[in-house]
């Protein structure tokens, strides 16, 4: 994770990496990239926005679910 504060605002990139079944039963195993903005409220860091993504098999510009960091 990589965070960069000024301020009361702040961004955070990272991969997160999430497993399990899907609603058919079938296994699910994604590799994901993550943004969230972040304002400090009252002493707390709350998310404002956030932002989710997965990597795109450029040949056929569909996701690739399968591809790892």
């Amino acid at each position: 994770m990589n965070v960069t504060r000024d301020g009361n605002m702040a961004f955070a990139t990272y991969i997160a990496h999430m497993t399990g079944k899907g609603k058919d039963g079938n296994p699910i195993d994604v590799t994901m990239r993550i943004t969230d903005v972040l304002r400090k409220s009252s002493g707390k860091w709350l998310i404002v926005h956030e932002h989710v993504s997965v990597p795109v098999d450029l040949t056929s510009g569909k996701a690739d679910l399968s591809s790892k960091p």
